[in-house]
């Protein structure tokens, strides 16, 4: 891995007798994305919060750009960018309106509204105010508001929740170029599709804890079953599906025999979702 953009180590946060975050210690590198991956109430946008510096960990530390955010929090704030879930933009501003707030609040100069509206994939909208956008369009808004500062570390929280496939597409695009341009992504979500498609590495949390955390590859190779699925014409002139588990023992002989006794129609190899694997390892589903 890279030089590491942020540490967390044993970072804790309780909500009365509810541990929400339980002692969880991992690293992100500078230019990777990080899946942060559970379902509702595992304690992901409570980790977010005591990185950012919005709630400061009962127990344990976190590091980002090689400063205490504890210590540091207003220098550390000024180089990252975070987006909720929850859209809290000023509705009736135009679009170009809300991004300058926030340059002016981070004092950025020669700041080009719509050069990044552009790239958000929102042309022309500058001037059109908020409260007439959808939820795809405030969602793009809320990224673009979040880069900015042209931050360091980007923060997404479910980023394409709800959202229609070109607004979802407009922003994986987005989160892959802030990717090649050295920016470090922490990735909140339950989108297991979402993570897999984007993401170096993945951190499953669960009840708090984090049980696992390795490449999307490294975890299907570990956790899942690779197998040959084949659609055939059964003697009744139905199709019907074939499953071949991979890597075994007889795996070659399985699929010679298919083919010599069955009409084989269609035939793909299959893998393990992430998903698949969080519930092997959880026991539970992300819902």
């Amino acid at each position: 891995m890279s030089k590491p953009a942020i540490i967390a180590e044993n970072l804790t946060y309780r909500y009365g007798k509810l541990t929400a975050v339980d002692r969880i210690s991992f690293q992100v590198g500078e230019g990777e994305i990080l899946g942060f991956l559970g379902p509702n109430g595992a304690g992901k946008t409570t980790t977010v919060k005591m990185l950012t510096g919005q709630l400061l960990p009962m127990e344990g530390r976190a590091e980002l750009l090689g400063l205490d955010i504890a210590k540091h929090t207003k220098k550390i704030q000024s180089q990252i960018g975070i987006c909720f879930e929850q859209t809290n933009l000023y509705e009736a501003m135009t679009a170009a309106d809300n991004l300058k707030l926030f340059a002016n609040l981070f004092g950025v100069q020669g700041f080009d509204a719509d050069a990044l509206l552009d790239k958000v994939g929102l042309p022309g909208k500058g001037k059109s105010r908020v409260e007439t956008f959808s939820k795809g369009m405030r969602q793009r808004l809320m990224v673009a508001r979040a880069l900015v500062n042209n931050p360091r570390i980007l923060f997404l929280d479910e980023p394409t929740e709800g959202l229609d496939p070109v607004s979802s597409e407009t922003i994986r695009n987005i989160i892959l170029d802030e990717k090649s341009r050295g920016t470090t992504v922490f990735l909140t979500t339950h989108d297991m599709i979402e993570a897999d498609k984007l993401s170096d590495r993945v951190a499953f949390i669960d009840q708090g804890k984090i049980v696992a955390l390795d490449t999307p590859h490294a975890l299907k190779q570990q956790y899942g079953k690779r197998a040959l699925i084949a659609e055939v014409i059964s003697s009744d002139g139905n199709l019907s599906t074939r499953e071949i588990v991979m890597d075994e023992q007889h795996t070659a002989n399985s699929v010679e025999k298919l083919f010599a006794n069955e009409k084989v129609i269609t035939i793909h190899s299959e893998e393990a979702t992430l998903e698949d694997i969080f519930i092997e390892i959880t026991g539970r589903g992300l819902l």
